[in-house]
């Protein structure tokens, strides 16, 4: 099995290669038929110029002998072509030997381009627009190119497969530098949720990337980290915190008993009562834990009716007050007056969520604080807001106070509680289409935001 880094590299070698390859084939085919081209060209205008001489010669001369144009004769001998002169009758004047020119060929510092079927182009001679007779000029190839012409072509096909190579390797160092680039966040991914299946949660990816998608997964990814970390924390603290929360009833009535069969301690009514109060208190802990089973079966049913919120809270205000008396806490209540604060709710599960969070406010705050109830309209919205300057809440168990059982240490020494009922009243809001926020800060107090959807009057 291969790294991804090594799969990139040899698909951005082969694809290089590839396309190396096919632009050498093509700038030298191109190359070699354009030349080609201007060698025709040039052979065409040397076709030319050997009539127009011809012709001057027999305006000069008058008529043809023996010796009209001999001397160009050397020149095609040395050019590895033939010439023939004839009349206008086409009868030959001179000639040269074409056999003869053939065993030139091999020993000429002229060479030719596919030699070997000898061909012959007649080209009118004219005087005065009348044809005074004719030259033929023969040779072993299409096209003549002299050793010069040869020598150039070569060193551009030379030029071409060394740039082609300069390319290539220029080529295959970039690529192997991006697929480091490219692949290096993948791998590190790849690493990370290996370590994540391990059970491995501390982890993060910090090779950063500038290709969205991968800077999208790797974000992703150390949210998942984060999140599996997160509820890591929350399985251990719910096995400690429910063996906590069930252990404590059970060893104060084992040795409260325990110590009354041993004579220990008397039978008497106020311990009596004290141990009921032991087995209330672990029945209300199993009674939550029902509760809040059936609210995340989604069992739970709710009876939905239109009711001003308002209304409720002025009438739990007066409860509330005796809740806070033995503390000598003050609550207070506010609310905007004429204002619509009619809601689509359950109204007992609505109470329970307001006795949860403001007998939590209660319990938080020492003696002589003070806790505010405030109801109020935002952009369309009921909020309702319940602050207390108690001991609040530590930073690190903020992200927390929803989960079940979850208490944090503090809390967890000082105070009595299931850790149930912030759980419960989220799954009821959660029910009711409406947020809760809580904000907090260790020893200034915690407010906690509950947001309705307003009902409109008809």
């Amino acid at each position: 099995m291969q790294s991804i880094r090594r799969k990139f590299s040899i698909l951005f070698v082969i694809c290089s290669m590839v396309a190396v390859s096919l632009i050498i084939i093509f700038v030298n085919i191109t190359i070699n038929n354009k030349f080609d081209d201007y060698m025709a060209d040039i052979q065409e205008k040397r076709y030319e110029r050997i009539v127009s001489y011809f012709e001057e010669v027999y305006k000069r001369e008058g008529n043809w002998n023996k010796e009209s144009g001999i001397e160009l004769m050397h020149e095609a001998y040395m050019g590895n072509y033939c010439l023939a002169l004839l009349d206008k009758k086409e009868k030959p004047i001179w000639a040269m030997d074409a056999d003869e020119l053939k065993s030139n060929i091999h020993l000429s510092p002229m060479e030719v381009k596919d030699s070997g079927v000898y061909n012959s182009k007649r080209f009118e001679i004219k005087a005065d627009d009348e044809i005074v007779g004719y030259v033929d000029i023969g040779q072993y190839s299409s096209i003549l190119l002299s050793e010069e012409d040869v020598n150039f072509k070569a060193s551009i096909n030379k030029s071409i497969i060394l740039s082609g190579v300069i390319t290539l390797a220029i080529i295959i160092g970039v690529s192997l530098y991006f697929s480091k680039q490219l692949s290096n966040p993948i791998k590190e991914v790849a690493s990370m949720s290996v370590n994540l299946a391990k059970g491995n949660f501390d982890k993060r990816s910090a090779t950063k990337s500038n290709i969205k998608e991968l800077e999208n997964l790797r974000e992703s990814i150390n949210v998942l980290a984060e999140k599996l970390k997160y509820q890591d924390i929350l399985r251990r603290r719910l096995i400690s915190d429910i063996s906590h929360e069930i252990r404590t009833p059970l060893n104060v009535l084992q040795n409260n008993v325990e110590a009354m069969i041993d004579g220990i301690f008397p039978i008497t009514k106020e311990r009596l009562n004290y141990l009921n109060d032991e087995v209330v208190r672990f029945g209300k802990l199993l009674n939550n834990l029902n509760v809040l089973k059936e609210f995340e079966r989604e069992s739970i049913k709710l009876d939905f009716e239109i009711l001003d919120l308002s209304e409720i809270l002025k009438i739990m205000h007066e409860d509330f007050i005796l809740m806070g008396k033995d503390k000598n806490i003050e609550v207070k209540y506010n609310s905007q007056s004429n204002k619509n604060y009619n809601v689509v709710c359950d109204k007992d599960k609505i109470k329970q969520v307001f006795i949860n969070i403001v007998s939590n406010a209660i319990k938080f705050t020492k003696e002589n604080g003070e806790v505010t109830i405030s109801l109020f309209e935002k952009s369309g919205r009921i909020i309702v807001e319940i602050k207390d300057n108690g001991m609040g809440i530590e930073e690190e168990d903020l992200p927390f106070v929803f989960e079940r059982l979850y208490r944090g240490d503090r809390s967890r020494h000082v105070i009595e509680g299931s850790g149930i009922g912030l759980t419960i009243v989220k799954n009821i809001l959660d029910l009711h289409s409406a947020s809760i926020d809580v904000k907090s800060k260790e020893g200034k107090g915690t407010k906690v935001s509950i947001t309705f959807n307003k009902i409109k009057n008809n």
